[in-house]
């Protein structure tokens, strides 16, 4: 009786201590659950944010060679304004006579590209080679006859104004300036002003555009993104007389070592003025994946452009569809203009040195992105 009554006090004591351990045993191995579930979240690649990328146009790609002899071959690198609700384009063609020459487009909606012109709206090239000199190796977009290529454009006060590389075919490679009255040409009216050159001698330039307003109240050419934010400043444009020429200093790698663009080419369209600074979209490759141009972004500040705010950390727009990898150059995707249009970031780009196309992107949500996930990396310097 008494042996009994021990066991039963014994089995009621050690009850409490049981659900206590079965307790414990359950809630530790949550906690290792959760310990693992945490350590894998943490060895997962984090993706790329979905604002941050361009979304293809469905009718990509929107210009396309043919029609005309002086297009026949390519046309691409489209520069864009937009004025009155009305987009307008140039953009880089190379006909039969592998020469290229800037043709027009327009478009209502920004998307939609119309109103394309039978002849050239911009043909013409200041200044040849002295006799005698070496030949250049370059070929840009297989227009070895030399011409206009890659423009530019930026409204300022009642002007548009064009940048571009002028390739005599031969041995001069320079940056040319000319402008046109806004009224002319939205008419299309072809009066450009005589081009002046605007880089040294016997250097090769490229990637240049003007802001698109005064920044403390001078005009501002944004001339180089690497090493640094270079910007050439004028209290009149006319400064640029064919005669004064803007040094520029241009380092293509090695100052953002490990990224995807540790191979910086150049900007893309002019800047675009934001709430959270001047927007810049750049070409750059990865010395880990050759022969890919890409497309990236950043936001510069508003009184002082040499200072860099945000910079996306992973490109907006890579050379994935065939239209981008078949034709003259595969693995390009290179813009040269950009609009703000209805709350919209709309970019046109070339495809493979061959053809025209659009990539757009909600603007308020690729900014909010930009911003909270671009900022840029201290780099510790020994």
């Amino acid at each position: 009786m008494v042996q009994r009554v021990k066991k039963r006090v014994k089995k009621i004591a050690n009850k409490p201590i049981r659900k206590f351990l079965v307790r414990q045993r359950v809630s530790s191995k949550t906690s290792v659950k959760k310990k693992v579930r945490s350590k894998v979240k943490k060895v997962v690649p984090k993706q790329k944010k979905k604002a941050l990328l361009l979304a293809r146009h469905q009718e990509n790609p929107v210009i396309q060679p043919g029609g005309h002899a002086w297009e026949a071959r390519a046309t691409f690198n489209p520069a864009a304004v937009s004025h009155q609700e009305k987009v307008h384009v140039l953009y880089r063609a190379i006909g039969d006579d592998d020469r290229s020459v800037l043709g027009y487009a327009s478009s209502e909606d920004g998307y939609k590209l119309s109103g394309r012109y039978h002849h050239p709206a911009y043909d013409y090239f200041p200044g040849r080679s002295a006799p005698g000199t070496p030949k250049l190796h370059y070929s840009s977009g297989g227009g070895t006859s030399g011409g206009c290529e890659d423009p530019r454009m930026t409204i300022l006060d009642d002007r548009v104004y064009l940048i571009y590389t002028a390739f005599d075919g031969w041995g001069s490679l320079r940056l040319a300036l000319t402008s046109i009255s806004l009224a002319d040409f939205t008419a299309q009216r072809w009066s450009w002003k005589e081009p002046v050159l605007i880089s040294p001698p016997g250097q090769i330039n490229k990637n240049w555009a003007l802001f698109p307003e005064k920044i403390n109240g001078q005009y501002a050419l944004l001339h180089s993104i690497s090493p640094a934010v270079q910007i050439a400043y004028f209290k009149s444009l006319d400064e640029l007389d064919g005669a004064h020429f803007v040094q520029s200093v241009y380092q293509s790698g090695g100052a953002r070592k490990g990224d995807w663009d540790s191979w910086v080419r150049g900007i893309g369209p002019p800047p675009l003025k934001t709430d959270y600074g001047w927007l810049v979209l750049y070409h750059a490759m990865d010395f880990r994946d050759p022969n890919r141009y890409k497309l990236g972004a950043m936001i510069l500040d508003l009184k002082n452009p040499t200072k860099i705010l945000y910079r996306a950390q992973q490109p907006i727009l890579e050379p994935d569809e065939h239209y981008e990898n078949q034709g003259f150059k595969s693995g390009v995707v290179y813009s040269c203009g950009a609009v703000i249009k209805n709350g919209e970031l709309i970019v046109y780009y070339g495809g493979a040195d061959t053809v025209a196309c659009i990539g757009s992107v909600n603007l308020n949500s690729f900014l909010k992105e930009l911003v909270a996930s671009g900022r840029p990396r201290l780099i510790s310097r020994s």
